[in-house]
């Protein structure tokens, strides 16, 4: 029986095209299970990660699993092995074996997601490729009204991106979603059961729209009600998005 071993990963994914394998592209998981297959001798491993993230978004805690025909001797030594010859926008932080069942999707609980807005009019350089940029002021209590009223079950299909991929439900609950600033840099947290696809980036947007004033904060239940995607939700840049932690 093969023997089966969970990741936890971190990376900066300024330069790769995002989490999943795609032809012709750089992508994290593609990076890392190149160098599984090296290491260990088999001809194919594949990575299961708790979840894709898109272009340009970082993770501090993406969890993935993989299946070896042999155990390792030291994952430990292993570990270390696989951080010294990846790039190093990408770090292997544990390495654990694991019982069979467990899937780093299907048996996650929960999840947390942070995006980060410089509220300012010149973003520090060590900043540039980790926040979204607003230079014009942002009101913040309208954006943790509105944030609030997000929490709970809802149908979000008005928040998420339409991959034309069926899916049985669009329905998920937001557990806490806090905005918090410190000086210019504002920080939206929130976690919940699961989230679609490019839900917490339309989150985001509308947060930002609403900050700005061009929405009020009760607009969400109008958007909640309408049950579609519309003009009032813009999807926000990729930059300011971490996989922050998964929940099992």
């Amino acid at each position: 029986m093969p023997t089966r071993y969970k990741m936890k990963i971190a990376y900066d994914g300024t330069n790769y095209s995002g989490w999943q394998v795609q032809p012709r592209h750089r992508t994290v998981q593609g990076e890392i299970e190149r160098l599984l297959a090296e290491m260990t001798c088999q001809k194919h491993v594949r990575l299961e990660s708790s979840g894709r993230t898109d272009t340009g978004v970082h993770a501090r805690a993406q969890m993935a699993h993989f299946d070896l025909e042999k155990p390792l001797k030291d994952p430990n030594y292993f570990q270390r092995g696989i951080n010294a010859q990846i790039d190093r926008d990408i770090r292997i932080l544990t390495l654990d074996k694991v019982s069979p069942d467990f899937h780093a999707r299907f048996s996650a609980v929960g999840k947390e997601y942070r995006y980060f807005i410089y509220n300012g009019l010149i973003v520090p350089p060590t900043k540039r490729l980790y926040r979204l940029q607003e230079g014009r002021p942002l009101d913040i209590e309208k954006m943790r009204t509105a944030a609030a009223l997000l929490v709970g079950e809802h149908d979000f299909a008005p928040f998420a991106a339409n991959r034309k991929v069926p899916i049985k439900s669009t329905v998920r609950t937001i557990h806490s979603f806090h905005v918090r600033k410190h000086g210019a840099d504002i920080t939206l947290e929130v976690q919940g059961n699961g989230f679609l696809y490019k839900m917490v980036r339309g989150l985001a947007g509308f947060l930002i729209h609403v900050g700005m004033g061009r929405l009020e904060p009760e607009a969400v239940l109008d958007i909640l009600d309408h049950g579609k995607r519309t003009a009032k939700v813009q999807t926000a840049q990729p930059q300011g998005l971490f996989l922050w932690k998964v929940f099992y």
